[in-house]
């Protein structure tokens, strides 16, 4: 009996289905005053769907507190994914806290620098 393909890049799809939905139960369900403004930036799924990295950043606040929040959280938001995706595992969550948009902004600072510098020796 042959058996069926799996559909290619669903990990991939899995993986944005959740970003968009933990983006909206972030914003409307998730009531702790410890979890600010929070940005889904990325979601990772292993590929048996047992697990997912979900990284984040934050407009204001303390990383380390929020980080926590949200894993304290990821039971009752994990509750709340598994009503919406339609899927056999939801992935339990990790949380882990996406410097890349401050890794950006010191390299852009680094670089006007350079920049203003090299234009005041010419």
């Amino acid at each position: 009996m042959k058996r069926k393909a799996a559909t290619p890049n669903r990990g991939f799809k899995v993986a944005d289905q959740i970003q968009r939905d933990l983006s909206e139960l972030i914003a409307r369900e998730l009531k702790d005053p410890r979890v600010g403004m929070v940005t889904i930036n990325a979601v990772e799924v292993t590929p048996d769907y047992a697990h997912a990295k979900v990284f984040f950043s934050i407009l204001v606040g303390d990383p380390e507190e929020t980080t926590e929040a949200l894993n304290q959280a990821a039971g009752f938001l994990r509750n709340h994914l598994f009503k919406r995706l339609h899927i056999h595992t939801v992935p339990t969550l990790h949380f882990q806290f996406d410097r890349t948009t401050e890794r950006a902004a010191d390299m852009n600072a680094l670089i006007a620098k350079a920049v203003s510098s090299r234009s005041k020796e010419e």
